[in-house]
C-alpha cells in the first residue's frame, strides 16, 4: 500500500493539497469523463451495480458502465474506462475459449435502438446478446486458496463443502482447481453453498454439466493467462439456457469477475498485489468509512491508479494496446 494511504501516515496538509491538486489535474487530462449511468428512453431497463441491462424482446442490450461497488455498496466515483475494459476483455475470451455463449455483436450500429437514439456513449462497452434463462446459481471456480475460500478454510478446513489437504496457506495454489458454487444475491454477498445444495436447486444433471463446464473454461483461462505473466486465482462464471442449448453469459474473466495476480510477485503465506479494485478496497480501509453509510468520494489518485490496474490486466492478457 501507498505510504499515503496507510492510517498512521502523518502529512503536511499543503502537501497533501498539493498533490491532490496535481493527481486531479492529471485525471483530467489524460481521462474521459466516466459514464456512471447510461440513458436509453422508452426500453425498459434493470441496473445493477456495473451494468444497464435493456430488454429487446428476444435480445438483450448491456451495457457495462464505469460505475465501481466496493463492501456491497456502489461508490459515488467512477472509474473512466473500466467498463470498456470489462465488455473488451470478455469479447476477447468469448472468441478464445471456443464455448457457446450469449454475444452477438458489439457494433453499435447492429443494435435496434429507438430512432435518434444517441450511440455514441455505447461504443466499446455495449453487448447485444441472446436472451436465455438465467439460472439462479455463480459457478465459482478457486485454483488458489483465497478470500472467502481462506477465511472459511481457516475454520474448518474445507471451502463450501471441499475438504483441502490440512496445512495450506493463505494464496497456496490448490492441489486441483474446485467448483464451488454460490446463490446470486440481490443485495450484499453472494452465498457459499454446498454442490449438493447446487444440485436441488438446477437439479444434479444441470448442476454436473455446469461444474464440468466452469472447470474447463477455468482450466483454459487460466493456462493462457499464466503465459501472460497473470494468475487467475479464481473466477465465477454464469450461465443460462435458450433453446434447450446451456450458454456462457454476462462477463468473463474480468478483473471484476475473477482475481488476477502478477505472476512475478507470486509469494504464498499472505494475500497478494492484483489487477481489480483492491486499490479502492484499501484506500476506503483507511477512511474511517462504517460501510454502513453512503460511501465518500475517491480521490483523483486513486481514481487514476485503479483505471490503470483494469487496463494493464486487459493489456497484459488480450496483448493489445487498449484504446
Amino acid at each position: 500500500m501507498d505510504r499515503a494511504f496507510q492510517p498512521d501516515a502523518v502529512h503536511d496538509n499543503r502537501t497533501s493539497d498539493h498533490l491532490r491538486s496535481q493527481a486531479e489535474r492529471l485525471v483530467s487530462e489524460t481521462m474521459t469523463k466516466p459514464l456512471l449511468q447510461s440513458s436509453i428512453p422508452n426500453l425498459p431497463v434493470r441496473r445493477g451495480k456495473v451494468r444497464d441491462v435493456y430488454d429487446l424482446g428476444d435480445r438483450l442490450l448491456i451495457v457495462a458502465t464505469d460505475r465501481i461497488s466496493a463492501f456491497d455498496w456502489v461508490l459515488p466515483t467512477g472509474i473512466p474506462d473500466k467498463g470498456r475494459v470489462l465488455t473488451q476483455l470478455s469479447k476477447f475470451w468469448f472468441g478464445r475459449l471456443d464455448v457457446s455463449h450469449h454475444l452477438l455483436s458489439m457494433d453499435v450500429n447492429d443494435f435496434p435502438l429507438p430512432a435518434g437514439t444517441d450511440r455514441t456513449p455505447l461504443g466499446g462497452r455495449s453487448m447485444l446478446v441472446r436472451k436465455t434463462e438465467v439460472f439462479p446459481v455463480e459457478c465459482v471456480v478457486r485454483g488458489y486458496l483465497s478470500g472467502s475460500g481462506w477465511k472459511e478454510y481457516q475454520k474448518n478446513g474445507s471451502v463450501c463443502g471441499v475438504r483441502l489437504p490440512a496445512g495450506l496457506r493463505e494464496s497456496d495454489i490448490l492441489p486441483e482447481p474446485i467448483f464451488t458454487p454460490a446463490t446470486k444475491e440481490e443485495s450484499g454477498h453472494d452465498i457459499n453453498i454446498p454442490f449438493e445444495r447446487m444440485c436441488e436447486i438446477v437439479s444434479r444433471p444441470v448442476a454436473e454439466e455446469l461444474r464440468n463446464r466452469s472447470l474447463e473454461i477455468y482450466r483454459r483461462g487460466a493456462e493462457h493467462a499464466r503465459t501472460r505473466g497473470v494468475i487467475i486465482a479464481d473466477t465465477k462464471f454464469e450461465f443460462g439456457q435458450a433453446g434447450g442449448e446451456i450458454i456462457l453469459i454476462d462477463e468473463v474473466l474480468t478483473p471484476d469477475s475473477s482475481r488476477f495476480w502478477p505472476a512475478d510477485q507470486y509469494a504464498p503465506g499472505k494475500g497478494q498485489p492484483s489487477f481489480d479494485k483492491q486499490f479502492v478496497r484499501d484506500w476506503l480501509e483507511t477512511t474511517g468509512w462504517d460501510k454502513n453509510s453512503t460511501p465518500p468520494e475517491l480521490p483523483a489518485d486513486v481514481v487514476s491508479h485503479t483505471r490503470q490496474k483494469y487496463i494493464e490486466a486487459y493489456q497484459k492478457l488480450t496483448e493489445l494496446t487498449f484504446a
